[in-house]
């Protein structure tokens, strides 16, 4: 045998059977992961201080009130697109949202603290996560929820801006 029929048989032998067994594998993941963008139903999402959340979006109804910067509520009628609703999907899985404790809330804090209730919604289960800012667990799970929220408030304002540009 000469030296490249030795690496093509070392190839066919080794390499491409795992590159099968990964595909399988992973593609067995997705398949049965819990959480399919082709299940996604809704996102509900709401913000305030302590247990006036006054901020609230649900993208089933499209129904977005928040306050304004005069302190006014506003309330609109706003649908996410099909885009933004898989962005924001994607960014929760990137996060590890599904893995969030559904109460992420400081019982020892009292005053007005920002506090955010995000809940993803899809045919056969739903994942509501209620978060404080002062809660104190792991930095990085804190971290993780803060970056989400955050790109869930700038999808927000993106697809308002997008309204109003409209109009």
């Amino acid at each position: 045998m000469t030296t490249k029929s030795k690496k093509i048989f070392l190839v066919m032998s080794i390499i491409v059977p795992f590159l099968a067994y990964c595909l399988y594998y992973y593609g067995m993941m997705i398949k049965n992961a819990p959480y399919k963008f082709s299940e996604f139903q809704s996102l509900h999402f709401e913000y305030g201080f302590g247990d006036t959340l006054n901020n609230i979006y649900d993208s089933k109804t499209g129904e977005y009130q928040f306050v304004n910067r005069r302190d006014s509520l506003v309330k609109i009628n706003m649908h996410l697109n099909k885009d933004d609703l898989l962005y924001l999907h994607r960014k929760a899985a990137d996060l590890g949202f599904w893995d969030f404790p559904a109460n992420e809330l400081n019982p020892n804090v009292k005053g007005r603290v920002p506090r955010y209730v995000i809940q993803f919604n899809y045919l056969r289960k739903s994942k509501k996560v209620m978060f404080d800012a002062s809660f104190d667990g792991a930095p990085k799970l804190v971290d993780a929820n803060e970056r989400l929220i955050i790109e869930i408030k700038k999808i927000l304002a993106d697809a308002e801006a997008r309204q109003r540009n409209v109009k």
